[in-house]
């Protein structure tokens, strides 16, 4: 069980990352290559397959020109609740 609850905890900093490299990448371009851009395409990898469940069942909510994805927070939500009943 101690596994478990260590691999979630490092499942929702992963998720952390992922949501700030996707808003530091709404104000500037990341990086097209190199060690960084490694890394920010496995945390997309791993993050973004649990996004799009999430999507698939509760879609982005227009606001304006934008869209907002709520599946992040759905996500922190599961997790945190999976992680109290069984840690």
């Amino acid at each position: 069980m101690h596994i478990i609850c260590i691999l979630l905890t490092l499942y929702m900093l992963v998720l952390i990352a992922s949501v700030v490299i996707s808003w530091v990448a709404a104000v500037r371009p990341l990086p097209y290559s190199g060690p960084v851009r490694q890394v920010i395409d496995f945390i997309f990898a791993i993050t973004n397959p649990v996004f799009r469940l999430v999507r698939g069942v509760l879609p982005p909510l227009p606001l304006g020109g934008l869209g907002i994805d709520l599946s992040p927070i759905i996500v922190f939500i599961v997790l945190g609740v999976v992680l109290g009943v069984i840690c």
